[in-house]
């Protein structure tokens, strides 16, 4: 039998010695506690006789715990229960989410001159309660949210490892557990802090990371998610007890002075987190190892600074050099230097020779910079590199820009797609699909190098998402646009700063597109140098810069990038190289940053300053169209099977929601083609003048049954088939041949009306030419029509906008379709095959008729097509008004939706006076609107004859009228 020492009984905490002994059976079993071990079967004491089986003595394993409260949030750190072999090891829980963070050290010194700090975060779905949806059923590789928060654990610890530190370090976050109302990046940043501390790892911490939201102006610290998802600030930010290590932010357009105080508020939080690491530190923390640190002599710098200082100096003074002539003379210095080396035989200065020259280099630069202010490529503190704007570089994609700022160079593209292309996210928290997406790529040939490209970059994917939220903000809201948009950023070019660039040119390529952004956005990064007091460390003097080069960059002590519109700033992304900043430099960038900033856009806005339109036909097209949910049953088939088959015919995508179809094909014939599948497969909305293609069924005596629009009905009547007298319908027209017609009404039973020669001109017009040649002056016709309807389409659309314009047009329409009353009575194919030899009441009786009349009523509140224009939903409609049997009609000289053009001046009559405007008669079956306008006469007659202008069209095609003068 094994007894067990606990913790609170003093007697067996001061056993003596000897007890210890492994004859005894007592032993030490976790950080200095002791208790009684089970006999071993491999011991040489022989069993006491009363011994009767091995029993597994309890292990207690000792644990550390630290509980304290930031922003109503009860915050646990905890070490001693798992990963106890690590460094360091700490969870961190609030409520349910708790997030274990480790840290480990090479036992080998490496030959280096840098720091092989390693950060892995990593979110597993068994945090939530849920099996992988992979084919393995396993995590794959790291998602972007990981490499993301891996960033964001890696930029504030990375500055706090003494210079000089270069073994191996290796940090890994793992969520243990996520109850969704919690972010678990900022826990894994503070657990971070927690174990480097504990570790025997030499580091300056510790540090805090906070979370500050705002919802309705009032700053939330430690937001959960829900409650991020109405904030219109999310700023993580990092810090040691009186300097800023980190932030990294997004907001909607937050004004400078808003974003300070959130920084001010922000401090004085983060510092709650350093006392209990500190408290926990002293209870269970490591004595740091004594490593050995990668230092360069006094001599051997002091040597190769007079080697390398004057002809650095004199590269470095004259403006002329370009970013890669100046490296190309820098480089000549380093290997004239490493020959003096040789030749000296001097081994300890070559192995130190590339980070002592730089070294060297980064002290002239400095020092010419505060005491002169003189900037290596001869700028102003506060002064933009030159800067080039283009949209619309590439013609043929949907949106395009380069942007160029220096030397630094971005081509941007824009992509548009249905709402189920949006980015699926497989994250513990926050919304499941991403529709806005932006791709940073940075090839090697944009710094003249040769590399590979291989998987998902750290940077890359920083860079893209810092340019993706300052983005996110301008974008419309998802119910006035749906669709999924991926922008493409590809760096041409790199001198510094091309995730703003990509800000830049993210923006114009996105108006380019057609998508209505709230402002343009801009951005640029403000760089600091600074003169510290070698024994305080304190900053003494300091300088800003404005827009800085990648040189400026690498030698500096900060990249500050602020991107933001001119109502405020969108995002932010701070990466300091000193051990913290004082706040108040901070915030004073904020105003050096906006003077910049708004430089950039005021050249932006005179390239492009307003969504534009997409005419050309050879541009990739996006169109929306409503149906039924029966219709869309009908369009899919089996399986999908005849969604797919268009698909392969047409080269478009057909993406399904409810009650919507949306479909991306690659120019405006692939659109027009799959949409007449589409209509010929499920059909559209019925509307007396659209114009329709239909197959013929049944040929008799006084006309022909046409099958059109999704397997519906209509009689052909034989007075409808040409201008000129038809004796026999069969000259016209045969079974099997498809013809495009036009509807001109319905009779009492739901029959519906199609006309052949509302589609052909009156004069020289026959039958024979109507048969083999119907559909080209109709496909002339409509294509010229809708061709004039696009045209004019974005600024129609801004004019009627107003509810008053809506029903006076509904009005019309309406009048225009009951002013088409049947002239004769119809039945169907069935009907007239069964009156040879059934009564008239008996056929009546059976007749479809009554199941045609409900389909069309079905149909009726089916298909309004939506194309993708400035505000993402234009309306696409076929409707021709051509229809000689309107009651009224005078012709005088022909008249035709494709004659009439913005501008024109014709005579028209008052046909009906309705409460807003006036519906006028242009002839030729072709109506239009007039709407009363203040101040003008409003007194009409029916009848009366008018001179007037045509102004536009509306959405459906209507000419939209004015008096002439």
């Amino acid at each position: 039998m094994a007894s067990v020492a606990r913790r609170a009984n003093p007697l067996v905490s001061n056993l003596p010695h000897i007890l210890t002994w492994p004859k005894f059976g007592f032993r030490t079993i976790c950080s200095g506690r002791l208790g009684f071990a089970p006999y071993s079967s491999t011991s040489t004491s022989p069993a006491p006789a009363d011994y009767d089986a091995p029993v597994a003595g309890t292990k207690f394993l000792e644990t550390f715990t630290e509980e304290f409260e930031i922003g109503s949030r009860l915050i646990t750190l905890e070490t001693g229960k798992l990963a106890r072999f690590a460094n360091g090891a700490v969870v961190l829980g609030i409520e349910e989410t708790k997030v274990l963070s480790t840290v480990c050290s090479a036992k080998s010194d490496g030959v280096r001159d840098f720091l092989p700090l390693t950060v892995d975060y990593q979110e597993k779905q068994f945090a939530q309660g849920v099996i992988p949806t992979t084919f393995m059923r396993r995590e794959g590789a790291p998602k972007e949210r990981e490499l993301l928060c891996g960033r964001l654990i890696d930029r504030p610890i990375r500055p706090l490892f003494p210079p000089g530190f270069y073994h191996e370090v290796q940090v890994m976050a793992s969520v243990l557990s996520s109850d969704g109302k919690q972010d678990p990046d900022v826990m894994a940043a503070n657990a971070t802090s927690a174990a480097l501390m504990l570790s025997d790892i030499p580091w300056n911490g510790p540090i805090g990371v906070i979370r500050i939201g705002r919802i309705c102006g009032q700053f939330i610290v430690n937001p959960s998610v829900d409650e991020l998802s109405l904030s219109d600030l999310n700023l993580v930010y990092a810090c040691t007890k009186d300097k800023t290590l980190m932030i990294d932010a997004q907001a909607r357009e937050i004004s400078e002075k808003d974003f300070e105080a959130a920084l001010r508020l922000a401090h004085p939080e983060a510092v709650k987190y350093l006392d209990p690491q500190i408290r926990l530190a002293e209870k269970a923390g490591k004595l740091k190892k004594e490593y050995r640190l990668s230092m360069v002599s006094e001599k051997t710098m002091e040597k190769i600074r007079n080697l390398s200082e004057a002809p650095i100096e004199a590269v470095f003074t004259d403006p002329k050099y370009g970013k890669f002539e100046r490296g190309e003379a820098l480089d000549k210095i380093t290997q004239d230097v490493r020959r003096t080396l040789e030749e000296e035989c001097d081994e300890e200065g070559l192995k130190v020779l590339s980070k002592t020259v730089d070294t060297v280099r980064k002290e002239i630069v400095r020092r010419r910079i505060i005491s002169e202010g003189i900037r290596v490529d001869g700028r102003r503190l506060d002064e933009v590199r030159p800067i080039f704007c283009e949209a619309g570089t590439l013609p043929a994609l949907r949106g395009s820009s380069l942007f160029s700022r220096g030397d630094t160079q971005v081509l941007c593209t824009v992509t548009k797609g249905a709402p189920e292309e949006a980015q699926r996210l497989d994250s513990l928290v926050g919304p499941p699909t991403k529709r806005f997406m932006l791709h940073y790529s940075f090839p090697p040939f944009c710094i003249n190098e040769v590399g590979k490209r291989v998987g998902l970059n750290r940077r890359e994917v920083g860079h893209g998402t810092l340019a993706e939220k300052a983005l996110l903000a301008v974008l419309p809201t998802e119910d006035v646009f749906s669709y999924a948009i991926r922008v493409n950023s590809e760096v041409m070019s790199s001198d510094g700063s091309t995730s703003m660039a990509t800000v830049c040119g993210g923006s114009m390529a996105l108006m380019d597109a057609g998508i209505p952004l709230k402002e343009h956005v801009a951005g640029l990064s403000v760089g600091l140098v600074s003169e510290t007091d070698p024994s305080t460390g304190e900053i003494k003097d300091y300088r800003i810069l404005t827009d800085i080069l990648g040189l400026e960059d690498h030698l500096g002590d900060m990249d500050f990038k602020i991107a933001g519109t001119r109502n405020g700033i969108t995002s932010i992304q701070l990466d300091i190289k000193p051990a913290g900043i004082p706040l108040d430099i901070i915030c004073e960038c904020l105003e050096a940053a906006l003077k910049g900033r708004l430089q950039i856009l005021d050249h932006m806005e005179r390239e492009i300053n307003a969504a534009r339109c997409q005419d050309d036909r050879n541009s990739p097209r996006l169109a929306t169209l409503k149906y039924s949910n029966d219709a869309i049953r009908r369009l899919i088939g089996p399986l999908g099977a005849l969604k797919r088959k268009i698909e392969e015919e047409t080269g478009a995508r057909i993406s399904v929601g409810d009650g919507i179809l949306y479909i991306n094909a690659k120019n405006q014939a692939a659109m027009e083609k799959v949409q007449e599948k589409i209509e010929l497969t499920v059909g559209r909305e019925i509307e007396v003048g659209g114009i329709y293609k239909g197959i013929v069924t049944s040929v008799k005596e006084y006309g022909a049954f046409v099958e059109f629009n999704g397997g519906q009905q209509g009689l052909l009547h034989i007075s409808e088939l040409s201008h000129e007298p038809v004796t026999r319908v069969s000259d016209v027209v045969s079974v099997g041949q498809q013809l495009s017609l036009m509807c001109i009404g319905q009779d009492v039973r739901g029959n519906i009306k199609l006309s052949l020669k509302a589609t052909l001109w009156r004069k020289g017009s026959k039958a024979d030419n109507v048969v083999r040649g119907s559909e080209a002056p109709l496909k002339q016709e409509a294509d010229n029509c809708a061709k004039s309807v696009e045209e004019e389409r974005i600024e129609q659309e801004k004019r009627d906008s107003s509810e008053e314009d809506e029903q006076l047009e509904n009005q019309i329409d309406t009048a225009i379709f009951s002013s088409a009353s049947p002239a004769v009575h119809i039945r169907s194919a069935a009907e007239c095959d069964q009156g040879e030899e059934k009564p008239m009441e008996s056929l009546r009786s059976s007749s479809p008729a009554s199941r045609n009349s409900k389909k069309l009523k079905k149909e009726r509140s089916n298909a309004k097509v939506v194309s993708d224009n400035e505000s993402g939903d234009d309306s696409y409609s076929t409707r021709s008004q051509e229809n000689e049997n309107d009651v009224g009609a005078k012709i005088e000289a022909p008249m035709s939706a494709r004659k009439l053009k913005i501008g024109m001046e014709v005579t028209a009559k008052v046909l009906q006076i309705r409460a807003r405007g006036l519906v006028l008669d242009l002839g030729g079956g072709v109506r239009g609107m007039y709407r009363f306008e203040t101040g003008v006469q409003t007194d009409f007659v029916v009848g009366e004859e008018l001179q007037v202008k045509c102004q536009s069209f509306s959405t459906k095609g209507i000419p939209v009228l004015s008096l002439a003068e």
